[in-house]
């Protein structure tokens, strides 16, 4: 009977542990933790979430509370056709919605000077910060350059086996 039960609940948190897997390890490190600027709604859960991806992978966040976020965007000169729901600015690049730590890292380490923001556009389900259980869409991380042009700079793809994400750009690191 004790096997049974323990059977049924290694089967149950299975499916959980691999639904938590997706943004918890890193395939980017940096040598030195990054500090990175967020601004967001103080009403907005998602943006929070995505604040504790980024602090478990080397950024010290800086939580800036603001009610008027489209003035914050404004004021950045994030172009309205790739806005999101919060922004931040790290090493000089405006970094828009739920971008996930790796591009943001790779980002950093690169630093290219075409580009001046990466966003993942509105709230794509299952991207850092906006789980929500076994749902995932497929996304895109946009570059913009300072001509406010956008370019692909990563996808990410549900693997219908795993159920977790690939990124387009997972083997070139």
């Amino acid at each position: 009977m004790k096997l049974l039960i323990t059977t049924i609940i290694f089967l149950f948190a299975l499916p959980v542990q691999l639904l938590a897997s997706d943004w918890q390890s890193a395939t980017i490190e940096l040598e030195q933790p990054a500090e990175i600027i967020v601004y967001r709604s103080p009403d907005c859960v998602c943006c929070h979430k995505w604040i504790d991806h980024l602090e478990q992978h080397q950024f010290s966040v800086i939580d800036e509370l603001r009610h008027d976020m489209f003035s914050v965007k404004q004021e950045l000169g994030l172009p309205l056709h790739v806005a999101s729901c919060h922004t931040a600015v790290v090493n000089g690049y405006l970094i828009e919605g739920h971008v996930p730590a790796d591009d943001i890292k790779r980002l950093i380490r690169d630093a290219p000077t075409s580009i001046k923001a990466l966003s993942v556009p509105e709230m794509p389900v299952g991207t850092p910060g906006m789980e929500m259980g076994a749902r995932k869409d497929d996304f895109a991380v946009i570059a913009i350059d300072h001509h406010d042009q956008s370019s692909i700079y990563n996808v990410y793809t549900v693997n219908p086996f795993t159920m977790n994400y690939q990124s387009a750009l997972a083997d070139s690191d």
